[in-house]
């Protein structure tokens, strides 16, 4: 039996949540740091494209299974304008942190639901 590529799409994009958590925490962390730069992490959507990418049809109806990336790039954020860079040198917004911080959390909620939704549904299906 193929595994399901559900499971194996949502758990990749738990560890890119992971990584994305820690490199935003760590801009929040370093928000009085002379000279930091806040860094952030390369868009969930480019991890999916080159998912999409190595997925090959065996039918219709299914794929194979797929090889991700196995990095994720760290890159330094654009400089907001609306702050620029303060006069420390840092570049970190504490308000588009934060921002980042809900919009994890809510796709973190979003990911395990669905995940759940379909393990109920996988399950009700092999008890008939």
């Amino acid at each position: 039996m193929q595994p399901i590529q559900l499971f194996a799409l949502a758990s990749r994009q738990a560890e890119w949540l992971s990584v994305r958590q820690e490199v935003v925490a760590t801009n929040i962390a370093n928000a009085n740091t002379p000279e930091f730069r806040a860094k952030d992490i390369t868009p969930f959507h480019s991890v999916l494209n080159e998912t999409q990418a190595s997925m090959t049809r065996t039918h219709p109806g299914h794929l194979a299974e797929s090889q991700y990336s196995q990095t994720i790039g760290v890159n330094e954020n654009d400089l907001d304008n609306e702050i620029g860079i303060q006069e420390s040198g840092n570049t970190v917004a504490l308000a588009d942190e934060l921002s980042k911080t809900g919009e994890i959390k809510r796709q973190y909620e979003l990911s395990a639901g669905l995940v759940k939704s379909f393990h109920s549904m996988m399950l009700m299906t092999v008890r008939r």
